[in-house]
């Protein structure tokens, strides 16, 4: 049975992944718990109009992004922490202080919660 994944299956796939599973296992368990629904041509349409408005989104997402990286690559910033012997650090600097150094430096307000650091700094 053709089904369309309405969640996260870890061995399946992800939502809008339209798969091909038993006829039991669709029925007695994806169906129920709400992970698929039969793959019908009305739910295909509704899911193709969804992917359609979400890679619109994110092109828009990743322009406005591109747009935020420029006008941050201008900015210098600085951000102070305590600091020991030798300039190791006591604890680590956050994405909240980050934030705020961006911010102070007239840069655009920007959420903690956007901002991703690789490794300790």
């Amino acid at each position: 049975m053709k089904v369309l994944l309405t969640q996260e299956v870890r061995s399946l796939g992800s939502p809008g992944d339209v798969v091909d599973v038993a006829d039991g296992y669709a029925r007695n368990f994806l169906i129920p718990r709400g992970l698929a629904q039969r793959a019908t041509k009305g739910a295909l349409k509704q899911v193709d109009t969804i992917r359609r408005t979400r890679e619109v989104k994110e092109i828009r997402d990743r322009e406005k992004a591109e747009e935020l990286a420029a006008s941050l690559g201008k900015l210098q910033i600085r951000v102070r922490a305590k600091a020991g012997d030798g300039g190791r650090l006591f604890g680590q600097v956050t994405p909240e202080a980050v934030a705020e150094a961006i911010t102070k430096a007239g840069g655009p307000k920007i959420d903690k919660r956007r901002l991703h650091i690789d490794g300790p700094i």
